[in-house]
Formats: C-alpha cells, sequence, structure tokens
C-alpha cells in the first residue's frame, strides 16, 4: 500500500539543535540536504499524512519557517530556490 506523505522543507540555520531533535522525532524520515557557500542547507522531514497538522502546528508554535509540499524536490530544486 502506497503511503501518504508530505514534506517540510526548513532551512538548517532556522532550528536550534533542540528543535531539530524534535521535530526528527516526530517525522518519518529526516534528510539534509547541503550545499556550499553562498546557498544554505536545508532540513527535508518526511511526514506521514495522518500526523502533518499536528507537525505543522508545533512549526507555527514554534515560529519557524517552512515550506510544504506533496512531492520530495530534488536536489537540483533546492538549489533553484536559493537562485
Amino acid at each position: 500500500m502506497l503511503q501518504t506523505v508530505w514534506y517540510f522543507l526548513i532551512k538548517q540555520a532556522d532550528l536550534e539543535t533542540a528543535q531539530y531533535q524534535s521535530l526528527q522525532r516526530q517525522s518519518l524520515l529526516t534528510e539534509v540536504e547541503t550545499f556550499n557557500e553562498p546557498y544554505e542547507n536545508w532540513y527535508v522531514f518526511t511526514v506521514e499524512k495522518e500526523s502533518y497538522v499536528s507537525f505543522m502546528d508545533d512549526l507555527d508554535r514554534q515560529g519557524i519557517a517552512y515550506e510544504l509540499t506533496a512531492n520530495r524536490p530534488t536536489r537540483a530544486e533546492l538549489l533553484e530556490r536559493m537562485r
């Protein structure tokens, strides 16, 4: 059965270690896309459809900026967003 997930994209510099660890525990998968200067590194949190509302509420309560997408962006797409 295909699992429906959402992808939360958050700039690495926007999170403190404790925030990152908390979000990591709530997500299905956490990936880090690293880039060289002058570009920023990104966290990609994969969250199950059933959990995404509470994950998003947690981000909003903490004032953490994020982008939400139904499709996992490629590395090239992330780089293009920063150009």
